[in-house]
């Protein structure tokens, strides 16, 4: 959950006609507070951001750019703009896109199956960011990708995209507190001993050039809470909820208890070889994200419904 102080700032914040700028003023009891530091701990704003805006003379008090030594006075009216050019050495492709929410500071999008988030050497083309950059070049939006959270190729579901440097610090600050929720749906192999309950296992990467995790103490600390939604012959429908957030944690987790996911080849070691007949990825969905809003501190919940193919292995599991 955000601070008290942070959200007095959010309340305080104004946002005039041109949404690129915030505007603070100055409380009596920051009086001759350097700027640097009133930026970075009354409005909670993160020193790359801050030096960024002051390296580009975003930083102005009363209509006058500053420096970051500046000490600030009771009433002072501070501008940030938080707009910056940027570009990206992403091509831009048309694609259909499923945005679940938008508006000036993030869009969010429940991705498809199959499909890569960021390009890499083996995916230049096809990917989210490609079709979010022609998206943004569409509608006349000088934005690039800031990717906020991101799934795995095979992974479908809501993925959170900030529209500018200040929401995306905000979001990324916001992360790892309070109010910051995750739940993903996972059809899994097998029957859960308990209907609910936490995994806490550390996840490490043994093999630098591999892709595999394992449950071992040298790795990192790893928190699922997970909970049983419908039970069918040797398969559960699971709800999860992540309180951190390593690479391929419910997969590794839900394998680690026995029960790993369908279709997730990397984790069931060949173990349920048929799995091609139920789905050919693993059944694994982003349905669930909750945040505050990174402009106003509010709530935004947001919800995308199971995928088509993980509702046809549903049917095929209670037919069986």
């Amino acid at each position: 959950m955000r601070s008290q102080q942070a959200l007095h700032f959010l309340l305080s914040m104004k946002w005039g006609k041109d949404l690129n700028k915030v505007t603070l003023i100055v409380d009596e009891k920051d009086k001759g507070r350097k700027l640097r530091d009133y930026l970075k701990n009354e409005a909670e704003f993160s020193s790359r951001l801050i030096r960024g805006a002051a390296r580009d003379g975003r930083i102005s008090v009363n209509g006058r750019v500053v420096t970051l030594r500046y000490m600030v006075m009771p009433g002072d009216k501070i501008e940030f703009d938080v707009s910056k050019q940027e570009s990206q050495d992403i091509n831009p492709e048309n694609m259909p896109l499923d945005i679940v929410y938008e508006d000036a500071d993030i869009i969010v999008v429940n991705k498809r199956p199959f499909m890569v988030v960021h390009p890499t050497k083996s995916y230049q083309s096809g990917t989210l960011a490609n079709g979010l950059l022609y998206y943004f070049h569409e509608n006349g939006e000088d934005c690039i990708v800031r990717l906020v959270s991101r799934l795995d190729m095979n992974t479908s579901g809501l993925i959170l995209i900030a529209k500018n440097q200040f929401a995306h610090m905000a979001l990324a600050r916001d992360m790892h507190r309070e109010g910051f929720d995750k739940v993903y749906y996972a059809i899994v192999h097998g029957n859960m001993e308990h209907r609910e309950g936490v995994i806490d296992a550390p996840i490490y990467k043994p093999d630098e050039a591999g892709v595999k995790r394992v449950i071992d103490e040298k790795g990192q600390r790893s928190i699922t809470h997970y909970k049983v939604i419908e039970s069918f012959k040797d398969a559960d429908l699971v709800e999860l909820e992540l309180e951190t957030g390593r690479t391929h944690q419910i997969r590794v987790h839900l394998a680690h208890l026995g029960h790993p996911l369908f279709g997730d080849s990397l984790y069931h070691c060949g173990e349920f070889e048929n799995d091609g007949e139920y789905i050919d990825r693993q059944a694994l969905h982003a349905c669930k994200l909750r945040f505050p809003h990174p402009r106003t501190g509010e709530n935004v919940s947001l919800y995308a419904g199971m995928p088509e193919d993980m509702e046809v292995l549903i049917n095929k599991l209670k037919s069986r």
